[in-house]
């Protein structure tokens, strides 16, 4: 049966960060995931994670400064040291978590950098990544962003994020398959999704309605549809719930909107 972990980043914003885990697992969550865990110590995140009975599933490695725009490091040339730094910083949260995968953000590409510099630099900094986390057992994420929601995006297609796979040659190097983005980059998700889950080579797929990034059960993806689909293609992975709860931040507006999750839950059991 498909496992669901809640984005804390996304979900639950009625609520402080750190009271977000006791919301998730009250909801039923087992895992969780979110974009960046470097404003809490990772002891305090940890006991959180302990206390909830939560896994952690996945984060994201730094990516420069998100507030000046920038959306990963990994695909710029001159920032290598920087990409370096924030992966070792990134491994010892995942050590510290118990988490088992990163996603590599790989960035906007400058307007003074060609395409071929860009993907050299993306692959070499991939590869020096996957040699640090290798040894640790941890495995690495790359996710095709739709250039609607991040113009500029290095990585936007599935395809192009297989083909770097092959260029990378890492065998913790995975895709992180985000239907929303996919969506909206490609379609035809059915058909994507009976072409690339086959392999193992998708370490963890995400979730969100189109065209609003609401819950998955508003918009035009039928997902009980894909969920049922998933299951069938042996899909054993997380998908995480990244989409942002239609009711915004009321009081119990992530919960509220959790109908369309109760039927899996209940099949769980």
């Amino acid at each position: 049966m498909p496992r669901f972990a809640a984005n804390l980043s996304m979900l639950y914003c009625e609520v402080d960060f750190l009271e977000r885990f006791a919301a998730a697992a009250a909801d039923g969550f087992d895992a969780v995931e979110f974009l960046f865990p470097y404003e809490h110590a990772p002891e305090q995140l940890a006991a959180l994670l302990r206390q909830h009975g939560l896994q952690q599933v996945l984060f994201n490695a730094p990516p420069g400064d998100w507030d000046a725009g920038e959306r990963g490091l990994a695909c710029i040339p001159g920032r290598e040291a920087e990409f370096h730094a924030g992966m070792e910083r990134a491994l010892h949260y995942a050590q510290q978590l118990d988490c088992p995968r990163i996603h590599v953000m790989a960035g906007r590409v400058p307007a003074q950098v060609s395409p071929a510099n860009a993907h050299a630099t993306y692959v070499a900094n991939l590869r020096a990544a996957a040699a640090l986390a290798a040894p640790l057992g941890i495995q690495l994420q790359i996710e095709p962003i739709n250039g609607r929601d991040m113009p500029g995006y290095f990585l936007q297609r599935q395809d192009q994020a297989h083909a770097l796979l092959d260029a990378i040659g890492a065998a913790n190097v995975q895709v992180q398959m985000d239907l929303y983005h996919c969506q909206i980059s490609e379609g035809d998700l059915a058909m994507k999704l009976r072409q690339y889950l086959d392999g193992g080579r998708v370490g963890h797929m995400q979730i969100a309605g189109v065209p609003g990034r609401h819950e998955p059960d508003m918009g035009e993806i039928h997902y009980p549809y894909l969920f049922t689909l998933i299951d069938q293609l042996g899909y054993g992975g997380w998908i995480g719930c990244e989409y942002r709860p239609a009711r915004g931040a009321a009081a119990q507006a992530t919960s509220a909107g959790l109908g369309w999750l109760r039927p899996w839950l209940d099949r769980a059991q």
